[in-house]
């Protein structure tokens, strides 16, 4: 590879940080890591949409220079971007400025054919993004995919089984809330035992997409079905 392909990561807000006085903008680094030895070149892309409005002709050409996206995962969406008006008592974190530019990211990549892996929050984005709608909790202590490692059955045949090289993947879980309804054009490729949707991909579409529920990042440096993901994003990338 003569150069790193580009891998634009939206920065997620923090109110603080140790090694900073104020507030930041931020990245998992396991999940930067996971990036560069697939080979590709990080970028954190500041979130801009002001009044939680992003301009979609903007968006487009800050992606256009970039190889591939990676949505990470991060806070909840407002449950008002997937049509409830009601708000659950345990979503957290919503920022309306970080919702409107991550669907815009989301829109775009796909309009533009851009390569693009979603994790967690970035898969829930995505749904979100084509009109698909999410269940707000999973039910609290017991019921919830928080600090959880589970199996997950990926269906076979699709691009993440032939990606992980398995049917069955060992996943590292953080989440509360999980997908209902599909957006347009997804397809549920993997579950959970307890049929939680933990993977989707977009089907009849000559981009490539893979949205994961779960944190490959957290495992991903010890285990290759795990690396395979961010691989296969740079692999895409440096095709695109």
């Amino acid at each position: 590879m003569s150069h790193r392909p580009l891998i634009a990561v939206p920065a997620r807000f923090a109110a603080s940080t140790s090694a900073l006085r104020y507030a930041a903008e931020v990245n998992a680094r396991a999940l930067i890591e996971a990036v560069w030895r697939a080979g590709g070149e990080p970028v954190a892309l500041h979130p801009h949409a002001p009044g939680g409005v992003a301009d979609p002709g903007e968006v487009r050409e800050r992606l256009a220079r970039f190889d591939g996206l990676l949505l990470p995962g991060g806070g909840d969406l407002a449950p008002h971007r997937y049509g409830c008006a009601d708000v659950h008592e345990a979503v957290y974190d919503v920022d309306d400025e970080q919702d409107a530019f991550d669907l815009e990211l989301a829109r775009s990549a796909v309009d533009l054919r851009l390569p693009l892996l979603a994790i967690c929050r970035g898969l829930q984005v995505v749904n979100t993004a084509l009109g698909g709608t999410l269940h707000q909790d999973m039910g609290g202590p017991g019921h919830e995919h928080r600090h959880l490692r589970h199996p997950v059955a990926l269906t076979p045949g699709s691009a993440l089984a032939k990606t992980a090289g398995t049917d069955v993947v060992d996943t590292s879980c953080y989440h509360h809330q999980h997908v209902d309804r599909p957006g347009e054009g997804l397809n549920v490729t993997a579950r959970a035992a307890d049929g939680t949707v933990e993977a989707l991909e977009l089907a009849d579409h000559d981009g490539w997409l893979i949205a994961v529920q779960w944190h490959p990042e957290d495992t991903a440096h010890q285990d290759p079905a795990q690396q395979s993901i961010f691989d296969a994003l740079v692999r895409e990338a440096a095709g695109s």
